[in-house]
Parts: structure tokens; sequence; C-alpha cells
């Protein structure tokens, strides 16, 4: 069997290069000398045959085989970490690792009162929350990057398998002392000319811009968008906008009053959220283990019996 070229100290080498760009930099992060790095470099062009760097006024420049390599590596040097951490776990007496993503909120309140409940069930299945998915949810979820993704909408990925969560309503978010606050339900006509925050200026086909504003001809004054929701809701606190999310994501932040949840009318918009796992999961799989448990403790959550 033919033997790879690189090794991991090569990968290492060229993601670091790759990240900070310079030699002096890249060997600091190694713990190389400069000169142990620029051997290093020149060992692994020896053994592919290929150039990977230029030099310019005493910077790295990387050739198309270089970032092609480092984007691998990148790729490679995580999955080989998550590997390792699932060896070690298994050792504590965890057979099984799921890694779980939530589709564009960071909302994990409910979490630990479902693992609390999952822990009942097995021991030998660990969770592990995953917060880098800047590749988008269902690629980190084909890329097995995710094992299962908390995903909102009605149409999934041919990939994909999916089992129904709970519906939960979008709902207007203001500070306390915002005019809107004192309103009953909130229209398209209420929050025109508005500051707003969105999450994203891209339409999407169940969200409020089509759903809401559109229909309306009617929208608001868009002053920000901010992608991270936890700072959308600092701002609408701070009574720097408003703006429209996910009743059950700010749930806790709605509860302690520091903010204030309005309907939205003349009708609700509702949200059907599931969670998606990839479709070569065999039955009674871990992650379609999950995925059974993650569907019966929101069924009851949300019939109000927790």
């Amino acid at each position: 069997m033919q033997e790879p070229r690189l090794d991991i100290r090569h990968l290492q080498m060229i993601r670091s290069l790759g990240r900070t760009g310079r030699v002096v930099d890249a060997a600091d992060t190694l713990g190389l000398t400069p000169s142990a790095l620029s051997h290093r470099i020149k060992e692994a062009e020896r053994r592919l045959g290929v150039p990977l760097f230029e030099r310019t006024h005493k910077r790295l420049r990387m050739t198309a085989a270089a970032e092609y390599l480092a984007n691998f590596s990148e790729k490679f040097l995580e999955e080989l970490f998550l590997i390792e951490d699932e060896v070690r776990r298994m050792n504590a007496g965890i057979d099984h690792v799921v890694r779980i993503a939530v589709e564009n909120y960071s909302a994990f309140h409910w979490f630990p009162s479902f693992l609390e409940s999952f822990r009942t069930q097995t021991e030998r299945i660990d969770i592990q929350i995953m917060s880098d998915t800047r590749r988008g949810l269902i690629p980190s979820l084909l890329d097995r990057h995710v094992d299962l993704a908390i995903t909102s909408g009605e149409h999934g990925h041919p990939a994909t398998r999916a089992l129904p969560l709970f519906t939960d309503p979008l709902v207007c978010i203001c500070a306390p002392e915002h005019p809107l606050a004192k309103f009953d339900t909130v229209s398209a006509r209420d929050i025109e000319g508005q500051r707003f925050i969105t999450f994203t200026k891209i339409p999407e086909p169940d969200q409020e811009f089509a759903r809401l504003f559109r229909p309306e001809r009617r929208y608001p004054t868009w002053t920000a968008s901010v992608e991270i929701p936890e700072a959308i809701i600092e701002l609408v606190a701070a009574n720097q906008g408003t703006s429209i999310l996910a009743r059950w994501a700010v749930e806790p932040h709605i509860l302690s009053k520091r903010i204030v949840a309005l309907p939205l009318s003349p009708k609700p918009i509702v949200v059907n959220w599931k969670c998606e796992f990839r479709s070569d999961e065999p039955e009674r799989s871990p992650v379609v283990q999950v995925a059974e448990a993650l569907q019966a403790w929101f069924a009851k959550a949300h019939s109000g019996s927790t």
C-alpha cells in the first residue's frame, strides 16, 4: 500500500503558515526555531516535488498547492482531534459521542433538563454541543463535523432524515421602555420605520421578511445585521432597536423581563423545528437514539408537562 508523502507535522506546519503567513510567527506557534521550520518547508516541498511557498518581503505567499493543503489540513487535523477525543472518552465509560448543533441560535437553556432526562436512559452515549458551523449546518452535518442538527423550515436535504420536534412562533422583541412594548400584537405597519436589527438580510421563505414585511410592502429601518442572536438580544434590551426572533430561543430573557415579546399580526408566523441527521444512520444508532429522545423531550416540554 502506498504511504503518504507528508506526515502530521507537515500538515501542522502548513496550517500554521496559512494562518500567520510568517515563518517567525508559525515557528513560535509550533515551538520550533525559524531555521527548523524553513528546513521542514523544504522537506515537504522535496517530498511532494512541488513548490509550496514564495518569499515576498520577508513573508511567505502560499502557492495554489499550499492553499489546497492548508484547507485540507484544517479539516483533517480538526477531525483527528475529535477522533482522539472520542477514543479518550471511550476509556471513561463512553461508547459513543453525538455532536449536536442548533440552526441560527446558541440557545441551550433547555439542554440541562434534556441531558438529565437522557442520562436516565443511558450513560454510554455522550452529547457534545458544537458551535463552529461556519460552513453551514447541513454541510457540517454531511461532512460529519456534526451528527445531529436542530433546524427549522419545511424542506430538508436529500441526504438527511428528520424527526419533527415542535412548532414555535416568531415574535417581535423590544425593550420594556420601547413604545411598542404596550401593544398587544405587532404588525408590519407598526414596525415600519422602526430601528430594526436583523439576523440576516437574505430573505428566507419562512421568516419575517417574506411572510410579514413583503406582503404588506412595509419595512423597518434596518440598522444592523448581527449574526449572533445573543448580541441582538443585548442590543434590543439596551433599547437600540427591535428584532424578530424565535420565541423559544429568547424565552429566558422574556421571563427575566429584560425584553418584551409581542405576537405578530394579522396572523402568527409559526416555524417548524426538527432534528436532522444523515440518512445513512442505522435505525438504532446512537444518533437516532438521541434524535428520538429529543423528539420525546420537546413534545413533553411543549405540552406544558415540564
